[in-house]
């Protein structure tokens, strides 16, 4: 279902960015392909973006028409498909811009944050900012990463933790990082723990008393958060859909 005048559909359309390979799904090949296939024939096809992708493994992965992501670990060939690239800082930025149409450049949130923010900005290329792994980002820092690309109109996409959708146990909740980037006050958003305090229907998303039409959410959406990444594409949809989230 994609109704262009629906605020869950401007909300959720092309968020999710599947990675099945990647962990902690780490599916094998065939595996992933079937889950990404059942992604792409479910009701909640709107809601998903590209299929990532290790860049390593490009031959490994057949003819299709995918749109990717293809997350660099090796060298990148040409090939249809590809619409972004995703890697980790580097000093030298500005041969990534070359690869695709969209670069988003991973940032690790410490005390060069706002150096490398600048410099992914002065190149114009687009951030990736982790939200779970190894190490959970807290909310005072990620608020900080989220400032950041505010201030300098730096799009960006997120990745790993975020399968829920409200925030949980410590672990950042996609709802929550919405809306940050549709209301601001990124710090209150993403600490945000109260189960009623989000609510999203056809004719607007809600945080308290804050409300978020169509035109306000699609201009965060575009300007802001591009995408999620995540290695489950129905995890997500599913807990949304638990909330009435979806149409």
């Amino acid at each position: 279902m994609d109704a262009p005048d629906d605020a869950r559909v401007a909300l959720m359309r092309g968020l999710i960015d599947h990675a099945p390979l990647f962990p902690p799904a780490s599916l094998d090949l065939p595996e992933a392909l079937a889950e990404d296939r059942r992604a792409c024939e479910s009701d909640a096809a709107f809601a998903l973006g590209r299929l990532v992708w290790p860049a390593s493994r490009l031959e490994d992965l057949p003819e299709t028409r995918r749109h990717l992501s293809v997350v660099l670990d090796g060298g990148v060939d040409a090939r249809a498909g590809i619409e972004a690239v995703e890697a980790v800082f580097r000093e030298d930025l500005h041969d990534l811009a070359r690869l695709a149409g969209e670069v988003y450049v991973e940032v690790t949130i410490d005390d060069s944050l706002d150096a490398r923010l600048d410099a992914v900005s002065a190149a114009g290329l687009c951030a990736k900012v982790r939200c779970g792994g190894s190490r959970v980002p807290t909310a005072s820092e990620l608020a900080h990463f989220l400032a950041g690309c505010r201030e300098r109109s730096l799009p960006f996409k997120a990745t790993a933790g975020l399968h829920h959708a409200r925030r949980t146990d410590g672990e950042h909740g996609f709802l929550n990082l919405l809306a940050a980037v549709v209301f601001g006050d990124e710090e209150a958003a993403l600490g945000e723990q109260e189960a009623s305090a989000f609510s999203v229907d056809s004719e607007a998303f809600r945080w308290h008393d804050r409300v978020a039409d169509v035109a306000v959410i699609e201009r965060a959406r575009h300007d802001r958060l591009r995408s999620i990444g995540s290695c489950s594409f129905f995890e997500p949809i599913e807990e949304l859909k638990a909330l009435g989230g979806l149409p």
